[in-house]
């Protein structure tokens, strides 16, 4: 066991320094708690190693070995591909689609990371050959034997559970970042493979801090606003609009009666918070016709005047947020739907596919159905992936996709629409569009809701056929192959808008209905180096990676632009209020962008961005957007802050809030 236990260990430490020196350039591994989840694995791979003899005892260390490989190199391969490392919930919810709908992509990255993935195997087969040489042979069993190896099981045990309460004492911030599993990137960074994926299975349950309510901070203190706000009190006064706060009525002690511990302590934080009001913009849109749009890794990149003419006008008219952002979650593409039709920061995996088991009252779809609008979502893709087939008609669509996927035909093929093309891939927004616009063009009033594909990685001309589709139009751009690909297939997008355009006012409904499209995150896919070419900004380490466009258009609209920064968590309580819907503001991680509120960007990791300041949690560099100095105390709280905004979207989610609040409502 001695012997073994020591390569394993050995190997566990190689491995760890490769994954590192192949991601992040270094190999700085907060040895608590890391090395010792990889001492306590190590001994008990050595203790079951023990009781076999022979051929059996080799054949068990070199499945160790092989398990181990691929706890490493399929968490090297994910994260080269989407950004975000490989969690426990994406291998048991999303394997078999992964696998069946995006094997290119999966092949890409294994060829992306061939050198990361050979260097993890020589470790191993430098091991396995001077196991071979030396040929030691396995130590007899005895009671004493195993005795001594319980004991060192225990004694790991006991080492890690006390590193665990030194990080809990000394080091606060370290343990609330492993405790609380937040921003899996960084835990996976700063501990290691085998703590992340010990953190992962939930082989260990920590105490949480205590922490109070954390409300959005007061700007720091400046003193030109004094004097403006005494200008303005010695001009006579005009008669001003009356705005009213966006809460709705709910009977606070009926709400704390039902609801359990954790219900209440979500009610406690809505009630402390200070709601937004009405607006000038409030109800512009009341009656109107909605079709908005998660456009598949959209970004300001694939906008160009001549070749992406409709894509331009769109961004350059109606609503035009000069600084708008589309973080990357977890769940890359879901998790961005999740953010755009819930205006709640998603907890940690798969929270659009969670939703589905709890009650959305106050979903886009129920808003307008409850007006009497028929309401339809459509997907160019698969029905069943990322169980949309269950999420989105639980938000009130008609749900409906160009693939059954790997469901009962007789049970959900009246859910696919048929579409020429639909197996290319992707799939075309163009097609998708033709084939669905006949559906609802034609209703009174309507709420559509599309998902799009064109734009889906990887960008070549060889694999992505709508890049293909293209190739002519953008062979002569002075740019990468990869940069002119993610171009060309984001034209389909772009010819889909402008069919959508056409058809709108042939039918008569253009004028009355509002266009809304964001990313559901950037083009991660691509090399750096190109989408730094587009984006004609160095990126690396910046928030800035996350800057994007955004459509709220509507025909007849004047332009109006929004300064301040904003983001995708802010469209759902932005269309509520545009369209005149009664809704409770303090539900929603976004705000209004039109409203009263001070703006926030909030970032996966706790990153942040204020009208004040600006915060890359990776860094740890803030950067004033005054001119003025933070102070720290600003940082602080505003770091509180968003650290309880995602406590508050987790929580909704977790607990089904909304059924307890509605329920409220009625009393």
């Amino acid at each position: 066991m001695r012997i073994s236990t020591l390569f394993y260990f050995v190997n566990f430490i190689y491995m760890e320094f490769i994954f590192h020196l192949f991601f992040w350039q270094n190999v700085k591994v907060s040895l608590v708690p890391g090395l010792f989840v990889i001492a306590l694995i190590s001994v008990l791979q050595g203790f079951l190693q023990s009781f076999l003899k022979g051929r059996a005892n080799k054949i068990f260390m070199g499945v160790c070995f092989g398990v181990d490989y691929l706890l490493f190199g399929s968490q090297m391969v994910y994260r080269t591909i989407f950004k975000q490392p490989l969690m426990i919930d994406a291998v048991v919810m999303g394997g078999e689609d992964a696998l069946t709908n995006y094997w290119r992509e999966a092949l890409q990255g294994i060829l992306d990371t061939g050198l990361g993935l050979a260097a993890l195997l020589l470790g191993i087969i430098w091991t396995m050959a001077v196991f071979k040489l030396w040929n030691p042979e396995a130590e007899p069993l005895t009671k004493k034997g195993v005795v001594v190896q319980v004991a060192c099981i225990l004694g790991a045990c006991g080492l890690l559970a006390g590193s665990f309460l030194g990080m809990y004492r000394w080091s606060e911030e370290k343990y609330t970042e492993y405790q609380e599993f937040g921003y899996p990137d960084e835990v996976l960074e700063l501990f290691g493979v085998m703590a992340f994926w010990f953190r992962d299975a939930e082989l260990v349950k920590l105490p949480e801090y205590e922490e109070e309510l954390a409300l959005m901070p007061q700007k720091p203190d400046n003193s030109s606003e004094g004097t403006e706000g005494e200008t303005a009190a010695s001009e006579p006064e005009e008669q001003t609009p009356v705005y009213k706060d966006q809460v709705l009525p709910v009977n606070y002690e009926y709400l704390k009666e039902i609801g359990s511990d954790e219900v209440d302590k979500i009610t406690d934080y809505v009630f402390s918070m200070t709601p937004s009001k009405s607006n000038d913009y409030t109800g512009l849109f009341e009656g109107y016709n909605l079709i908005y749009i998660t456009a598949e890794g959209f970004s300001t990149a694939a906008i160009d005047a001549n070749l992406t003419p409709t894509l331009y006008q769109l961004t350059h008219s109606g609503v035009v947020a000069n600084e708008y952002y589309v973080p990357l979650w977890q769940t890359s593409t879901s998790d961005g739907e999740y953010v755009n039709l819930t205006g709640l920061i998603p907890d940690q995996q798969f929270s659009m596919s969670r939703s589905a088991k709890n009650n959305q009252p106050f979903s886009l779809a129920n808003y307008f159905k409850a007006e009497g609008a028929d309401c339809f979502a459509y997907h160019n893709n698969t029905l069943s992936y990322y169980d949309r087939h269950l999420s989105h008609p639980n938000l009130g669509y008609l749900f409906k996709a160009s693939k059954l996927g790997d469901l009962d035909e007789t049970e959900w093929g009246n859910s696919v629409f048929p579409m020429e093309n639909a197996n290319y891939w992707p799939a075309s927004d163009l097609d998708m569009f033709k084939a669905t616009i006949p559906e609802f063009i034609h209703e009174e009033r309507f709420h559509v809701y599309y998902m799009t594909v064109s734009g889906h990685m990887n960008y070549n001309f060889k694999g992505n056929r709508m890049s293909s589709l293209h190739y002519d139009e953008v062979k002569d751009l002075p740019y990468s192959e990869e940069s002119k690909a993610y171009i060309a297939c984001n034209m389909e997008l772009d010819r889909a808008l402008a069919y959508l355009i056409q058809e709108l006012y042939t039918a008569g409904k253009l004028e009355n209905t509002v266009i809304c499209l964001s990313a559901d995150h950037y083009p991660y896919a691509m090399n750096l180096d190109n989408y730094e070419e587009l984006m004609g900004m160095e990126l690396d380490n910046s928030l800035d990676i996350y800057r994007n466009s955004l459509i709220l258009w509507n025909s007849q609209m004047e332009t109006v632009e929004v300064n301040e920064p904003c983001s995708a968590m802010d469209l759902m309580p932005t269309l509520l209020n545009l369209f005149g819907f009664a809704y409770d503001s303090r539900l929603y991680s976004g705000r209004d962008i039109f409203s009263d509120r001070a703006p926030l960007v909030v970032f996966s990791n706790r990153s942040f961005i204020t009208d004040v300041a600006s915060y890359n949690k990776k860094t740890g560099e803030v950067l004033s957007r005054t001119g003025e100095p933070v102070s720290e105390e600003y940082v602080s709280a505003m770091k509180s802050y968003v650290k309880m905004l995602h406590k508050h979207s987790a929580g909704i989610l977790k607990h089904n809030y909304y059924e307890y609040f509605y329920q409220a409502m009625t009393k």
